[in-house]
């Protein structure tokens, strides 16, 4: 892992507008064949002369080989439905282009937030949201930052809540998937009438620094945690086509 850099020289997102962020004062805002076939000699071959017994037992034999194939195909089913199968209650967000995927509760809608690349939230608990913001980088691995809980806290203080809520990093670590390196981490922010629960993920790839944050009221964490780490765990980042 790279040495720590000062806070100061990280090229962090620039602050924009964020769902927790853009309201009006005193208001909360905007978290995985088989084949049968008979053999040629098998096919050209005349019938034999088969009892009732034995037509009774051959007939017995091909329904439990279909049955059995059928089975082998069911195990083995693509591996996108099986990830829907999998999450159920969450529906997947694809950007080619810009290259990451993500799942966010069903029925969180989309909303439009200057400075953001995309935000979907609960139209009822507005502090129940995912966003993804997205900026160039020289850099070509986070681990060029420095460790995670000193990114996550630069990136905190910087970005993710404004210098008016008081903010507290409870953990922050590295995870490795398909040889890519991913910071996640969670924090508190506290406003003076609400407190937010949050977690986060970043990653760099493409030649761009990746952030995608996710929370919930504070009153509704225990609730909520659950789902909000699913969002957080199934942010990847692919090489763009």
């Amino acid at each position: 892992m790279a040495t720590a850099v000062p806070a100061a020289s990280l090229p962090l997102p620039r602050r924009a507008s964020s769902p927790a962020a853009a309201r009006r004062p005193g208001t909360p805002s905007l978290r995985k064949r088989h084949c049968a076939a008979r053999p040629v000699a098998a096919a050209c071959s005349p019938p034999r002369q088969h009892n009732n017994e034995e037509e009774g037992s051959g007939r017995r034999q091909v329904l439990v080989a279909g049955a059995a194939a059928g089975a082998a195909f069911l195990s083995r089913p693509n591996p996108a439905a099986f990830a829907a199968e999998a999450k159920k209650g969450f529906t997947p967000v694809t950007d080619k282009k810009v290259g990451y995927s993500f799942l966010y509760p069903f029925g969180w809608q989309e909303v439009a937030v200057q400075g953001q690349d995309k935000v979907y939230k609960d139209v009822i608990e507005p502090l129940e949201s995912v966003s993804i913001n997205t900026i160039s980088t020289s850099k070509q691995d986070i681990r060029e930052l420095g460790p995670p809980d000193k990114v996550a806290e630069a990136l905190i203080k910087k970005v993710l809540a404004p210098p008016s809520q008081k903010t507290k990093l409870i953990e922050a670590k590295e995870n490795e998937v398909d040889g890519r390196a991913y910071y996640t981490f969670e924090f508190t922010a506290q406003a003076p009438n609400f407190t937010r629960h949050a977690l986060g993920a970043i990653a760099i790839a493409n030649g761009k620094f990746y952030t995608l944050t996710t929370g919930a009221n504070e009153r509704r964490w225990d609730k909520m945690k659950d789902r909000l780490h699913t969002v957080v765990d199934s942010f990847r980042i692919e090489n763009r086509i």
